[in-house]
């Protein structure tokens, strides 16, 4: 600690001469002068150091003593900067730099999450960002528990948020909650109802009156198992005991038929660049976006646009919230072009196929059949699908 106290005061190395060394030391004492690193050379001479602000006393006591002093070295910061004293851009840039480095460290650069799984980092960012937690934005005027409270309160699926400092990185640490498990609602009278119309296959019936058979043809929202049961009567009794109500439940599956269709023209536009070209300049800085560029750039109505964004990146990783980005601008002119009809037809059965299985969802695929018609400039594809299906649906009875 002494050593970085006397690097920040000056000190000086000097060598004395003389008949009698001692006296020199005993006035340095008297006249409350410190000094250490005291080493002997010779009978008559000696070598010291002091700081240097007594350096100047040192000529005095030298003269009454009948000593020669030599300076050997000078150590400490007032020497270093006192050979830049007529270098001001220097000394200014210097300080510029230093109190660029305390303002800078009270902004957040980077933000880190930890903790989560299932949830997408993006997904907290993209909140986090809502409630004003970014890149750039000045640390120390957030309300970090407030912050973390809101954010719960809008991602559900996550417990627990804690949002620390540490200089210009934020680090937030999540925990996921445990969501229960859907419980079924067997209080509220319900019907099952057909989604497509179709011939029934099998039927598993939990709860609830069954209206229809196996075999049975039914049509898209016909009701398949009834949440009014009727009440049996006593033997003998001719006395109607009414009905109730339950939550009916149950699969039903059937073979379904589904129509897809899909139409692409058979005339294309095709690019034809001419060859003018322009180039947008913009720089974010925390934030801010700052554009060196006019509003009018290009003639043309019809042009791509090519982004490419670079980031400033500290050495160890860190993205600092400071990107330049620039755009670059190609106009073209759409030309026709007939298109290959195998091509478009095999490009729309891979469409409607996948549509398919997305409106099949966990049923079978049964047997499909796929025409194509080309007229008035369009392919039209036909997909004619049988499927074997759950098609049943709970319904609340009003």
């Amino acid at each position: 600690m002494k050593k970085i106290i006397n690097f920040f005061r000056g000190s000086v190395t000097v060598t004395i001469t003389g008949a009698f060394p001692e006296r020199f030391l005993n006035l340095c004492a008297q006249r409350g002068v410190p000094f250490w690193s005291l080493a002997w050379l010779d009978p008559y001479t000696l070598r010291l150091r002091v700081l240097r602000r007594d350096s100047r006393k040192l000529d005095a006591i030298g003269e009454r003593t009948l000593c020669t002093i030599s300076l050997t070295e000078r150590k400490g910061l007032p020497f270093f900067l006192h050979r830049f004293r007529e270098r001001y851009a220097l000394l200014a840039g210097l300080a510029l730099s230093i109190a660029a480095v305390c303002l800078l460290s009270q902004f957040i650069m980077v933000i880190d999450v930890t903790g989560n799984e299932n949830i997408s980092t993006a997904a907290i960012l993209t909140e986090l960002d809502r409630q004003g937690v970014r890149p750039g934005v000045y640390g120390p005027s957030l309300n970090l528990r407030e912050t973390s409270h809101e954010v719960l309160l809008c991602l559900p699926k996550l417990s627990f948020m804690a949002i620390n400092l540490h200089g210009i990185r934020a680090e937030v640490i999540v925990r996921e909650a445990n969501l229960p498990p859907d419980i079924v609602d067997e209080k509220t009278p319900a019907d099952i109802v057909s989604t497509a119309t179709g011939i029934i296959t099998r039927m598993e019936v939990l709860s609830g009156e069954p209206l229809v058979k196996e075999g049975s043809t039914v049509l898209a929202g016909e009701v398949l198992i009834s949440g009014v049961m009727d009440i049996k009567e006593p033997a003998y009794s001719t006395v109607d005991m009414g009905v109730r109500l339950v939550h009916a439940q149950g699969r039903i599956y059937a073979r379904t038929w589904h129509t897809l269709r899909a139409v692409i023209p058979l005339e294309a536009g095709v690019k034809l660049y001419s060859g003018e070209e322009t180039a947008r300049y913009s720089l974010t800085f925390f934030g801010k976006r700052f554009n060196f560029y006019s509003k009018d750039f290009i003639s043309s109505n019809n042009y791509d646009k090519i982004s490419k964004t670079k980031a400033l990146t500290l050495p160890g990783g860190f993205t600092l919230p400071i990107s330049f980005r620039k755009e670059i601008y190609r106009s073209y002119e759409l030309l026709p072009c007939p298109t290959d009809e195998a091509e478009a037809k095999a490009l729309l059965e891979n469409s409607l196929g996948k549509a398919l299985r997305a409106t099949v969802g966990e049923g079978e695929i049964l047997r499909t059949d796929i025409t194509s018609e080309a007229a008035n400039g369009l392919l039209t594809v036909t997909l004619l699908a049988e499927c074997s299906e759950q098609i049943g649906r709970e319904v609340p009875i009003p």
